[in-house]
């Protein structure tokens, strides 16, 4: 990890009376790949377009290699590469006359450049092909080509496997990685594939209701909410049942209370420990099941469920 890319400090937007975003505050580090997740209408668009210039923030700073896009929004934004939502590109040309196009908006951009960044890419074979003929992955790697031309410190990557086949998601995943890790570059990265931000990022911020709730390394965050073990006992047995769970050292939270069940966060090698003073206090176990964490768990915990855009 490297130095603070994008530091966002307390983005607030109000759209007529509504406050959609309170104090977003939040880093990205030069070669790591952030996360930004939540579900549908928790205000990640919102807060992409501000990162971007397309809206306006009311309130905060948003500072790209330490200047604010504010203050100097043409050198901060020069600094950004992004595709928001769907890579914008001109199907009738061929890829290579996409990036041509977009050298001569950007300026300063040498053949060389678009040469080195279409092998990069991996688009030698089709750089000559018509756009109208590539595949949904092929378009994506010729926008994130695009978005690198002009070598940003930053990638901002709005959905980037929508629609994409499994084959292709794995090939985006790689190909951010090595972003990230080769270059060093800084990319941040909204996504509603939880399995994907799992392998893919390092860090990740999940925001709900316009509000970061939780910023961190994915490892540390899932650790939060460490292996749970469910309990089967019956209903009659439920109130001893947890005065032994509650009294037991191994066990670290009592986190749900079913019909016949309880759902307890504690330590696994400790199990069959627990099992047997359950059964000592006259309590019957009818079943224990384990469950590793993932991602997805802790995003439904942090954002009491709903879908993920």
């Amino acid at each position: 990890m490297g130095d603070t890319v994008l530091a966002v400090s307390r983005l607030q937007k109000t759209i007529g009376k509504k406050q959609i975003i309170h104090d977003i505050t939040f880093d990205v580090l030069a070669g790591e790949v952030f996360g930004f997740l939540g579900p549908n209408g928790a205000g990640k668009t919102t807060t992409i377009r501000m990162l971007v210039g397309l809206a306006k923030a009311d309130g905060g700073d948003i500072r790209i290699g330490g200047i604010s896009l504010s203050e100097n929004f043409p050198e901060a934004i020069a600094q950004v590469g992004c595709i928001v939502e769907n890579p914008e590109l001109y199907k009738f040309l061929t890829g290579r006359e996409n990036l041509e196009q977009f050298a001569r908006m950007s300026g300063g951009i040498t053949q060389e450049r678009i040469e080195e960044i279409v092998r990069f890419v991996d688009l030698e074979r089709a750089i000559d092909d018509k756009v109208k003929t590539y595949s949904l992955g092929m378009r994506q790697r010729l926008g994130i080509a695009q978005a690198l031309l002009h070598r940003p410190k930053i990638l901002i990557l709005d959905e980037p496997t929508n629609g994409l086949d499994p084959a292709g998601i794995r090939e985006l995943r790689q190909f951010i990685r090595r972003l990230a890790e080769e270059e060093g570059l800084a990319v941040f990265i909204s996504s509603h594939l939880l399995s994907e931000i799992e392998m893919m990022c390092d860090r990740v911020a999940i925001i709900n209701q316009g509000k970061v709730i939780s910023v961190g390394l994915v490892r540390e965050l899932m650790e939060q909410f460490a292996d749970q073990v469910e309990w089967t006992i019956p209903h009659a047995h439920l109130p001893k049942a947890l005065d032994v769970l509650r009294g037991h050292n191994a066990v670290t939270d009592i986190l749900a209370v079913g019909e016949e069940s309880v759902k307890t966060r504690m330590d696994m090698e400790r199990v069959g420990e627990v099992n047997q003073k359950l059964v000592q206090a006259g309590v019957p176990v009818i079943g224990i099941a384990t469950k590793t964490v993932t991602l997805e768990d802790l995003f439904l915990t942090l954002t009491g469920g709903g879908g993920e855009k």
